[in-house]
């Protein structure tokens, strides 16, 4: 299982936006880029911003500089926009729907969990967080790992509402994919055509 394991504030310090939410009072102590120049000036040129952007989304879902150009690619050969349909590639990802679905606090420990085979994709054991979801899938959680206490502390803590395309029950553990998501049910804050964009050269 390839991921990053370097030091994420870095990460959201070279952003420029927090990126991860547990990292979020060392990001507000030093909210500028790191290095010896992070506080000067730096002259951007329009490589620099898509090349951000591009990290960016990246780094948000968890996906290697590998992964993430296979998927650029599947979203190109794909009719319609092809930076909508790369955000959809990604949001459909398993570990991103448990995320979603409030059955993990961030997207690494929604990778962890499903890495560790504690999920159900329509009643079949998924331990792969790639994969790929559709419209009409339903997410569960194993029998035994419903009272996990990572899953339970995700349920009672996490305020946030699962999105419009997802129907969610808390009490019995099931995420059901309503529809695939259009580009306004996506809430990733990211420009999508500056990754297109870096991608067209």
């Amino acid at each position: 299982m390839a991921r990053y394991t370097g030091p994420r504030t870095k990460v959201s310090r070279r952003a420029r936006q927090l990126l991860d939410e547990n990292k979020a009072k060392y990001f507000d102590r030093r909210p500028y880029p790191p290095g010896d120049h992070g506080r000067g000036r730096i002259r951007e040129s329009q490589y620099l911003v898509q090349l951000r952007e591009k990290q960016k989304l990246r780094h948000i879902y968890g996906v290697l500089e590998k992964q993430f150009r296979r998927y650029y690619k599947q979203a190109n050969r794909a009719s319609g926009i092809t930076g909508t349909t790369l955000l959809q590639i990604l949001e459909c990802r398993l570990d991103n729907v448990v995320y979603r679905a409030g059955f993990a606090r961030t997207r690494p420990q929604a990778r962890q969990l499903v890495n560790h085979g504690h999920f159900r994709v329509n009643g079949s054991k998924v331990d792969i967080p790639s994969y790929q979801v559709r419209a009409g899938d339903v997410v569960t959680i194993k029998e035994r790992s419903k009272d996990t206490f990572a899953v339970q502390q995700a349920i009672d803590t996490i305020d946030r509402s699962a999105p419009e395309w997802l129907d969610v029950d808390a009490n019995t553990r099931t995420a059901t994919v309503t529809v695939v998501p259009s580009r306004e049910q996506i809430d990733t804050e990211i420009k999508e055509q500056l990754v297109v964009e870096l991608y067209s050269k």
